[in-house]
């Protein structure tokens, strides 16, 4: 079993129609047919949405995405109109909340990854590829690649798995065109990341981005480049060979798997709602990533 734990009912506001609950974004739309993106403070792990909150994480979320965003300017549009409050929101949505362009949006999660982990290393472990990309012999867990590879996945439901999939699957579903422009935009957005991180002493493993299409404009939408979309790792304790600490919520996939929660991730039941260490850590990592990565304070 998966999903939400408790599925939190939408928040009603004038002038908002509300479209979709996702794992941490609520989304609506306003008079204008403009998109309303809500980032709460929802976590999930291990295909959940957990009871417990973490508090401040969708403001972190919101704010590191813009910082990004104007880091990116240059190279690939996106989807940002204001991040003025709408009338009649609660107070709660401040700073959480970006009035967006609403796009055609593309069905491909589009991954970039610079180093080998996750479901990458589980494919390499079986084949030598990622995606069908064959990559040399001896690679092991956290090494870095010979260079970024786009490696794309298809969008799953809530609660469901996204699946890796081939360049020439994605090229079959969108077009030889399009598949172009995501690999190139992927590719470009990844390595400026990637750059700019590594000079404030963080390796970006891997990410995923979401784009949208505004005429015959590709668009770089949802959120970039924060850590419930990318590996974010201490440069100073990479070590090839094991799992490399990460800001993100490996708190909480811990927790879960540690014989304190009493919980089996195969079994039927949901996870518990977390303790209250657990949720003052993951929050103490995503507020340090941002600081980290903007050099500003967390306020």
């Amino acid at each position: 079993m998966s999903g939400f734990v408790e599925k939190p009912e939408p928040i009603q506001v004038p002038g908002l129609v509300h479209l979709h609950t996702g794992k941490v974004r609520d989304l609506y739309q306003n008079e204008a047919g403009d998109l309303v993106m809500v980032a709460s403070d929802r976590l999930s792990a291990y295909d959940w949405v957990l009871p417990t909150e973490i508090p401040d994480k969708g403001r972190v979320l919101t704010q590191l995405s813009l910082w990004w965003f104007d880091q990116l300017a240059d190279l690939v549009p996106n989807h940002v109109l204001s991040t003025e409050l709408p009338a009649g929101a609660p107070a709660d949505w401040a700073g959480r909340t970006l009035v967006c362009k609403s796009l055609r949006m593309v069905p491909v999660e589009c991954v970039a990854r610079g180093y080998l982990t996750g479901s990458g290393l589980a494919e390499y472990n079986e084949s030598r590829t990622v995606c069908g990309l064959a990559l040399p012999e001896g690679l092991t867990d956290g090494s870095e690649l010979p260079g970024p590879i786009f490696t794309p996945a298809t969008k799953a439901a809530v609660g469901e798995h996204d699946e890796n999939v081939s360049y020439e699957e994605v090229a079959r579903q969108v077009g030889v065109e399009t598949a172009a422009q995501l690999r190139q935009a992927t590719l470009a957005v990844y390595t400026r990341a990637r750059n700019i991180a590594r000079d404030r002493g963080i390796l970006l493993a891997d990410t995923k981005f979401e784009f949208g299409f505004e005429g015959d404009t590709l668009v770089l939408a949802d959120e970039v480049l924060t850590p419930d979309s990318s590996r974010f790792w201490p440069a100073d304790q990479w070590q090839p060979g094991r799992a490399q600490p990460s800001y993100d919520k490996q708190f909480v996939r811990d927790w879960l798997t540690s014989a304190e929660s009493g919980w089996d991730r195969r079994g039927e039941q949901p996870p518990p709602p977390l303790p209250q260490h657990v949720v003052e850590a993951t929050r103490a990592k995503y507020v340090e990533a941002y600081e980290r990565l903007t050099g500003g304070a967390w306020s």
